[in-house]
């Protein structure tokens, strides 16, 4: 469910310059081109982020809130430089996981604005990773 799920979301996004509709309507969206980590193979996920106002974004492994980080987390630590489209552009990226005093402090303000991530945080004992993105290039078209 959840590949045909990405799918559409990934069909749909690409047909609309980054946008979204259903229960995602006004949700920031992105796709993420990732390597697998075991299998070298180049996956696109559709993921929400948070935008920080300096050209770096955030984005959460919550995999709602099950007990296991999805999969794209261990991609992401294994192979950093990932290519992002958000709207019309892709762009390279690198991604790095938040830690510490930096995680907890961007923690703090995601929850306040998501209770999504709250109810996530709420199903599970492990700790939610975060990535911050940080652009490499210039955009591109798509």
């Amino acid at each position: 469910m959840t590949a045909n799920f990405n799918e559409r979301i990934i069909g749909e996004f690409r047909a609309n310059e980054g946008r979204v509709g259903g229960l995602l309507t006004g949700t920031p969206m992105i796709l993420v081109h990732h390597v697998g980590a075991k299998s070298g193979v180049t996956r696109v996920t559709p993921l929400t982020y948070t935008a920080q106002g300096d050209g770096r974004y955030v984005i959460v492994a919550s995999n709602g809130g099950s007990p296991t980080h999805p999969s794209w987390y261990f991609n992401l630590r294994a192979n950093p430089r990932i290519d992002v489209e958000l709207g019309n552009e892709t762009v390279t990226m690198i991604a790095q996981e938040l830690r510490g005093s930096a995680r907890a402090e961007q923690w703090t303000e995601l929850l306040a604005t998501s209770p999504s991530l709250r109810e996530f945080e709420s199903r599970t004992t492990r700790q939610i990773p975060l990535f911050v993105l940080t652009r490499q290039d210039r955009p591109r078209p798509t």
